[in-house]
């Protein structure tokens, strides 16, 4: 039976994250939203396009405004490549590490990981220093590297030698043979800046629990490379640790990215939950103010999803508010329905049966509208138009 009377006007949240390979969040949101007007063409919906610091995560924050500028920098193999940034309203910049040196890039994982550089995105942040940018969104997920950070901070000045005295590139190969580190080129202007990284990881830089024990694999790192990778990186942290005064290798974060955190630690970033960041770039908070009903959503819901990714952080945000929460994702682990119900009212799956993933993936959006029709029905009855 509905739970909201026939005559009431429901106000919906709709604050999915992306479907990755098939709906972006925006597009999550709209199939939805069209469901939902089936049902109810007075609804008062209002769209909050959520992500979790992965991909997606700048056109999340620039849902609400802000400007996207495309850079050339060099992607994870090397190659330029066009990249888009944000600037936000208040001047801050968000830059997305899987536009630079992304997991999905073809030409960046047509390399070894050990020949991987995050060089680009210290282009990134120079070139926006040089626009006068100070303060930095820093997504960290969706990367193809295990390079430490020493990329980025080779694109922002730093130097590597070997014991000849001969300058080495930023990558994990190179960085075994790494004897000394000039820091004094970095850019003076990172003493005026201010980094918030986003990511929930909170492994160490190295070790059993490090960037390339746990993270490396779903990159390329064989088993058998492991070790050496991982003693590469240790060996730049000592070094880069001792030049700069200053430990991070075991603060939380630094190994995300591959190690892309234990670099920004080390230019004094600070760490947030990067669904937290969206959320509250983008008023979700304000948005729930009122609000009847939230839906949020993901391409695939499991345990993990209570780790830090962005449904989850939307229903606590719900729940805060006092407003249900509805989880309705592409594929729902079916073990994992305990645990999720306890926090979200109800969790659904689109697919209307067995179905193939080409088939979900092609027609999602249409999926999408028809199950949060259902849904709306169910909630709160019908409404001709």
């Amino acid at each position: 039976m509905p739970n909201q009377t026939f005559a009431d006007a429901p106000v919906v949240v709709i604050a999915p994250d992306s479907f990755k390979g098939s709906l972006s969040a925006d597009g999550v949101a709209a199939a939805i939203a069209d469901g939902i007007r089936r049902a109810r063409p007075d609804a008062e919906i209002r769209i909050c396009p959520m992500a979790d610091g992965g991909e997606g995560t700048l056109d999340a924050m620039l849902s609400v405004g802000g400007e996207r500028r495309t850079l050339n920098v060099e992607g994870a193999a090397g190659a330029r490549r066009d990249a888009l940034v944000g600037l936000l309203h208040d001047g801050s910049a968000v830059i997305e590490t899987a536009e630079i040196v992304g997991i999905t890039d073809p030409v960046g994982m047509g390399v070894a990981v050990a020949a991987r550089s995050t060089r680009g995105m210290g282009e990134a942040v120079r070139a926006l220093l040089d626009e006068g940018v100070r303060r930095f969104y820093v997504a960290l997920g969706g990367s193809s590297t295990n390079d430490a950070g020493a990329g980025l901070l080779a694109g922002l000045g730093l130097q590597l030698f070997d014991a000849a005295g001969a300058t080495l590139e930023p990558t994990p190969e190179a960085l075994a043979n790494v004897a000394r580190v000039d820091v004094s080129g970095l850019d003076a202007r990172l003493t005026e800046a201010t980094f918030i990284a986003m990511s929930d990881v909170d492994n160490p830089l190295t070790g059993d629990h490090g960037a390339t024990a746990v993270f490396g694999p779903q990159k390329g790192v064989s088993a058998a490379e492991v070790a050496t990778i991982d003693a590469a990186l240790g060996r730049f942290a000592d070094l880069l640790e001792t030049a700069l005064s200053r430990r991070a290798r075991d603060e939380a974060g630094a190994g995300a990215a591959g190690g892309l955190g234990f670099s920004l630690r080390m230019l004094g970033a600070s760490f947030e939950p990067g669904a937290e960041v969206v959320a509250r770039t983008i008023g979700l908070d304000a948005a729930l103010d009122g609000a009847h009903w939230l839906i949020t959503g993901e391409g695939r819901s499991d345990v993990q999803t209570l780790h830090g990714k962005a449904p989850f952080i939307a229903c606590r945000h719900a729940q805060a508010a006092g407003v249900p929460a509805t989880l309705l994702s592409g594929a729902v682990d079916a073990a994992a329905l305990p645990r999720l119900g306890e926090h979200f009212s109800g969790c659904f799956s689109p697919a209307p049966g067995p179905i193939t993933l080409e088939t979900a993936i092609r027609d999602a959006a249409t999926l999408l509208a028809n199950e949060a029709e259902q849904l709306t029905r169910l909630r709160y009855g019908a409404r001709p138009a």
